[in-house]
C-alpha cells in the first residue's frame, strides 16, 4: 500500500487550514516521506503537540498506507 504526495496535503489542510507544508518523498515510492510543515495552530505547543496534531489529521493512514514520516513542524 502506499499514499500520494497530494492525499497527505490534503489531510493535512483539512485539519490545519494555514498549514504551509512541503513534502518530499523521500525513496521515490510513495510510502517514505519528510514534511516540513508551519502553522499558527502550532504556536504555544510543544513539538510533541504539534506532531500530535500533524498524526491526528493523517489518522489511520500513518502506519498503514503512510509507512515512514518524518516531521519537521514550525510555528508561524
Amino acid at each position: 500500500m502506499s499514499i500520494k504526495l497530494e492525499e497527505i496535503k490534503s489531510l493535512i489542510k483539512k485539519a490545519i487550514p494555514d498549514a504551509e507544508i512541503s513534502i518530499q518523498d523521500l525513496a521515490n515510492d510513495e510510502n517514505h516521506y519528510a514534511a516540513t510543515i508551519k502553522s499558527k495552530m502550532f504556536n504555544g505547543k510543544s513539538k510533541i503537540e504539534q506532531h500530535k496534531l500533524v498524526y491526528r489529521a493523517l489518522g489511520d493512514k500513518m502506519g498503514g498506507e503512510l509507512h515512514a514520516l518524518s516531521l519537521n513542524t514550525m510555528k508561524k
